[in-house]
């Protein structure tokens, strides 16, 4: 599985490694990885010419006066650079390695790995092995960003994997701590479209969230709606035409207090919060219930 490969490729490049050195935003940039390309590109034409010099060295007498040369005379740091939840290692073979660590509530999670190569220092890169889950557009940022903007293109990935992480935990949560209460839960295998409805009220409620991007934790375009369960009940009052009862209201409502809460609170947060204030304001749209 590439996946157990990787990781232990990763695990010894990072056991290898004479330094780790912490980046903040500004010292990550453009040079910094400039530096970095060029660094496994001269590792790699070292060790080739280390290969070609072996068959030499049996034959070669020293001269005299002077000691033998080594290649390998020289201790090289092995230098990993870590910026936020990225992992930067330099690679056997001029590659590239990126290791993303995320997490969930201060917790960690998954690791997922991307590993880039070019032909040489000159040219574009490209991702030959990734550990990137198949329904992340992994491809199209690499098509859109990595050519022209390798940097950009590390950060989005580590953005995506961080947003879809997030996004998956606070539904597995909700499902935890409210599964009982929730029905007809739906959601893509990326998360970015999450739908369930609540029925444990007289009215039935729907939720539906969207995230316009997938680095978002928060949605971007919330609608929830309530219905009362059985809208053929009367309401005892009397309408404009004086015949004392009319149907209750059989369109659903839409509930800005809800909207509002899940706009700013994740998603467990959101619902217990939404949970607590639903009977009151269901009860003022909705006040026929009362009777029931």
């Amino acid at each position: 599985m590439i996946y157990e490969r990787l990781t232990k490729e990763f695990e010894a490049a990072r056991a290898a490694q004479t330094e780790e050195i912490k980046l903040d935003d500004e010292q990550w940039n453009d040079g910094l990885l400039a530096t970095i390309r060029e660094k496994v590109h001269m590792e790699a034409e070292r060790k080739a010419m280390e290969g070609n010099a072996k068959p030499m060295e049996g034959n070669a007498k020293p001269v005299e006066g002077n000691a033998p040369i080594s290649l390998n005379s020289q201790p090289r740091a092995k230098t990993t650079y870590r910026v936020g939840n990225k992992v930067i290692c330099c690679l056997e073979g001029a590659r590239i390695g990126i290791l993303y660590e995320t997490s969930f509530a201060g917790e960690p999670y998954e690791i997922y790995h991307v590993v880039l190569k070019s032909k040489s220092f000159l040219e574009k890169m490209t991702v030959i092995q990734h550990t990137v889950p198949f329904f992340l557009p992994i491809r199209d940022a690499e098509n859109d960003h990595l050519s022209s903007n390798a940097m950009k293109f590390i950060d989005y990935v580590g953005a995506i994997l961080q947003g879809f992480v997030d996004r998956r935990e606070q539904v597995r949560l909700i499902k935890e701590l409210y599964g009982n209460q929730i029905r007809e839960l739906y959601h893509t295998l990326s998360y970015n479209m999450i739908e369930f409805t609540v029925d444990d009220f007289d009215c039935r409620v729907t939720i539906s969230l969207r995230y316009a991007d997938l680095v978002l934790t928060l949605p971007s375009r919330i609608r929830v709606l309530a219905w009362p369960v059985h809208p053929s009940k009367k309401i005892s009052s009397t309408d404009a035409s004086g015949t004392g009862s009319i149907l209750a209201q059989s369109t659903p409502s839409r509930l800005p207090f809800a909207e509002d809460l899940l706009r700013t609170l994740c998603l467990p947060e959101a619902y217990a919060e939404i949970v607590l204030n639903l009977p009151p304001v269901l009860q003022q749209i909705f006040p026929h219930l009362k009777d029931d």
